[in-house]
């Protein structure tokens, strides 16, 4: 029974890493850490119930092994009878139970939360998060004196900076920093990606699951069939699975989409990565001994590079640099109401009842079916932006605040007028039927624009050029679409309008496309 501590240590459900900076500052001897299933961080959202059993059962298995390495652990279950609900109120009520000193914290990865620490009144010792790239000083000192934050640039400084993928010269490996152009071939017909790896439920995550079922139950999303890894070990087998299977054709592929493959070549480690089963460090080092030792071609070695100490770094500094006003931003003035359809997959759009259905079953798509898929209809529809941001961080296993909203704010809906996207990620629906074998079948056409069997995603793009145009029509990435817009008669333009209007109407009215 643990009844003292000189220092009380709290560890987040997203920082399950022994490497974390806070046990430097503590002696296992001396001191006690603390985890807690609290209801707080599970219900401020209504978190996928495979989300919840994947931080629980993770939280559980870390919890033991921390003990194993020899540090006094109280581990606080939600289920328990005393539990206060928040982490605010299970710091309080321990640190008096054991009377002690100091309370220590590494960073945290959402501002919210740091917020409701900060405000708690307790006397808090905050540690930096070094399992980052790039501080949160680092990043201010980059962006300080820059009109627009691209990331392109960050990128660059960051390879430089960590010295992945150069010559010795200090040039790029091939000669190019970014070879985005190679990255996105359409699946050939008839090529899958290999077998997903799976990880069967031990004793702690079956007692996870039960109380997950219980408790999260009304939550949308299924809970059957979860399969995720919730250790290190776990976690490391499924990123050699990714190295040996399908790291190679990552390049080629990684914005390819087709029905019923879920993942393709995709690594599906941004869960693991996102609450410390894995290091950004060691996967970059992995993946660029891959491409030195000619297992991998370079396109898939420096556009899986780009998504970690690019975009995954990137979004992070802007989150810290610019909350909590960022999360206000709506620069289209949106308003809509996200359809219902979001939440069940009913929709004529075989697209978006494809990304949708394997979130509701996986708490997962990946990022060309956030983007171009659910994304880019949020977008042309209007919706509103704190609803599309709520519906990504509650549904995808891997959404955290700092990672979801400049994501989805900035990057998805553009709503922070260009902060970080230099052009609205937009696309009618010839960008789906390239990218993915979504249109076959399909209750739509997507040849067709007007008319009551036409592509929804035809005339939504189109209406959403036309009611934006004032904004959008002067931005050089968005040049070529006006001026095609331009060349349409009157006669076609007004189709176009009244399609997309009645499009509209119907979701206002709450029907489903």
């Amino acid at each position: 029974m643990i009844d003292s501590a000189r220092r009380l240590g709290l560890v987040l459900g997203d920082q399950l890493s022994f490497d974390l900076s806070l046990f430097d500052a503590l002696d296992p001897q001396e001191d006690v850490l603390l985890l807690a299933e609290v209801a707080e961080e599970a219900r401020y959202v209504a978190h996928h119930p495979q989300k919840i059993a994947l931080i629980f059962s993770a939280m559980r298995h870390f919890a033991d092994a921390l003990r194993e390495r020899g540090w006094r652990v109280i581990y606080v279950r939600f289920d328990d009878p005393h539990n206060s609900g928040s982490l605010p109120g299970e710091l309080r009520r321990w640190s008096d139970r054991l009377r002690a000193r100091e309370v220590h914290i590494t960073e945290c990865g959402e501002w919210r939360l740091q917020q409701a620490l900060e405000d708690s009144g307790l006397p808090l010792n905050w540690h930096e998060d070094r399992r980052v790239l790039c501080s949160r000083a680092d990043f201010a000192r980059w962006a300080a004196g820059r009109r627009q934050l691209r990331m392109e640039l960050f990128y660059r400084e960051m390879r430089r900076r960590s010295g992945l993928l150069l010559e010795p010269d200090g040039q790029p490996c091939g000669g190019s920093w970014n070879l985005d152009a190679e990255n996105r071939k359409a699946l050939p017909k008839g090529l899958r990606g290999p077998f997903p790896a799976r990880f069967l439920a031990d004793d702690v995550t079956r007692e996870v699951l039960e109380l997950v079922a219980e408790r999260f139950g009304d939550h949308y999303g299924r809970l059957e069939g979860f399969d995720y890894p919730v250790t290190h070990a776990e976690a490391q087998a499924l990123w050699q699975h990714f190295l040996d299977f399908a790291l190679a054709a990552f390049g080629d592929y990684q914005d390819a989409m087709a029905c019923g493959e879920p993942f393709l070549f995709h690594a599906r480690i941004s869960a693991a990565l996102n609450i410390g089963l894995l290091d950004v460090r060691q996967l970059c080092a992995d993946v660029e001994s891959a491409y030195r030792q000619g297992r991998v071609p370079l396109n898939a070695a420096e556009g899986f590079i780009r998504q970690l100490i690019g975009w995954r770094e990137y979004v992070r500094g802007i989150y810290w640099l610019r909350m909590p006003e960022y999360a206000e931003l709506n620069a289209f003035g949106n308003r809509r109401a996200l359809p219902e359809f979001y939440w069940t997959g009913a929709t004529g759009m075989r697209c978006m009842a494809e990304a949708i259905g394997q979130t509701l079953e996986l708490g997962y798509a990946h990022h060309i079916q956030r983007l171009m898929v659910t994304g880019n209809f949020a977008l042309l529809a209007g919706i509103a932006p704190k609803a599309i941001c709520e519906w990504y961080l509650a549904v995808y296993l891997d959404a955290f605040d700092w990672v979801e909203l400049p994501n989805t704010l900035g990057m998805v809906m553009h709503a922070d007028g260009g902060y970080l996207g230099s052009k609205p990620y937009c696309a009618s629906g010839r960008y789906i039927q390239r990218m993915s074998d979504y249109c076959g079948g399909c209750a739509y056409r997507v040849d067709e624009a007007t008319g009551p069997r036409a592509c929804p995603f035809n005339a939504l793009y189109w209406h959403f050029l036309m009611r934006h145009a004032e904004r959008l029509e002067r931005n050089p990435r968005m040049a070529m679409a006006y001026r095609n817009l331009r060349r349409m008669d009157e006669v076609r333009r007004e189709a176009l309008w009244q399609r997309g209007e009645e499009l509209l109407a119907r979701l206002d009215a709450g029907e489903a496309l």
